[in-house]
């Protein structure tokens, strides 16, 4: 089922995400201490007249970590090659895109985490040595030529650190954990994104937008187009509060940002009567992967304290028991 509050990318909207993308640090907002950081090492670095130290963001999605490394090579003045690990499917694939690197230039790795440990193995020489050993050849008359690369910036981006290798992790000289958004600054950046759409929205709806959008960027500008298509239906000229919530009510996102699936899965753990629910169990009940329910639908739960995980499975706190409201069948949080 697609999820208006999916952190992931949808393919439809990737086009026009772009086109609100800040390209400047005086457009990015949030994650003020990351940017305070980073800005004095790239002053440092071109000062130096040096390649950045190799960078990891790490976090949940949509939080702006592709973002940062664009605004990085723009900074830089450097160009940007963009790819993701599931692409990078053998040694070889890695030795390409390495060698075509230029001197300065920034190699972005989207979800690094998932890099085979044969390509791994070949980024570890390339990243300290800023060289790749590749082996020509097989059996006895196999050679192994060394290929010195120019000196070049690694950006990886992950939502799951922890399985990151120890030994790749300990190569990146910088290491940054992107945090939710308050909602005044999720406001200021649909304010920001409205202004590129050329759609005026009143602050207050700004906020109401905010205060649905789980703390996440991507989530804001998702709800903000939709948002955007009810009030130039009805032909209006700004975007009003009553229309916001309006909008919003009609696609299901209550004023916590919960949709269908989140109140389904905080109702299945009040339900337990403070018994912990295995993850395999939950994944069934809501008919998802594991590895949906732990990296998208979790996380914003876990950081805003409405679930609880624990060696035997995950609990409901108070705060989400005092939320959930059984009223009837049809209407268990209201919208």
């Amino acid at each position: 089922m697609e999820r208006l509050v999916e952190i992931e990318k949808f393919s439809a909207d990737e086009n026009s995400e772009i086109t609100l993308r800040p390209s400047a640090w005086n457009e990015y907002i949030g994650q003020e201490q990351i940017k305070k950081n980073l800005s004095v090492f790239i002053e440092a670095s071109k000062k130096r007249a040096e390649a950045l130290d190799h960078t990891l963001f790490y976090g949940p999605p949509g939080l702006g970590k592709t973002t940062l490394a664009l605004i990085i090579a723009n900074e830089m003045h450097a160009n940007i090659k963009v790819t993701a690990a599931p692409m990078i499917e053998k040694s070889g694939d890695l030795a390409a895109i390495l060698t075509n690197l230029e001197e300065g230039d920034v190699l972005f790795i989207d979800e690094i985490h998932r890099l085979s440990p044969a390509v791994e193995e070949i980024l570890y020489s390339s990243m300290e040595d800023f060289r790749i050993d590749i082996i020509i050849g097989s059996g006895p008359a196999a050679q192994t030529v060394k290929i010195d690369l120019p000196r070049f910036t690694l950006i990886g981006a992950t939502t799951r650190a922890g399985m990151l290798s120890n030994p790749l992790r300990d190569r990146f000289g910088m290491n940054f954990r992107m945090n939710f958004y308050s909602d005044d600054e999720l406001a200021r950046i649909i304010i920001q994104a409205a202004q590129k759409l050329e759609k005026n929205i009143k602050h207050e709806a700004a906020i109401e937008i905010a205060k649905r959008s789980r703390g996440t960027p991507r989530i804001a500008l998702r709800l903000l187009r939709r948002v955007r298509d009810f009030a130039e239906v009805m032909n209006e000229k700004h975007i009003q509060l009553h229309r916001t919530q309006y909008a919003l009510n009609e696609l299901g996102i209550n004023s916590h940002g919960f949709d269908e699936m989140d109140i389904r899965l905080l109702e299945l753990l009040v339900a337990s009567s403070g018994k912990p629910i295995g993850l395999s169990t939950i994944a069934a009940s809501l008919s998802e992967d594991e590895g949906t329910v732990e990296d998208v639908i979790e996380p914003y739960l876990l950081a805003n304290g409405y679930l609880e995980r624990t060696a035997k499975g995950r609990m409901a706190t108070h705060k989400t028991i005092d939320l959930i409201k059984f009223k009837n069948p049809q209407e268990s949080l209201f919208i």
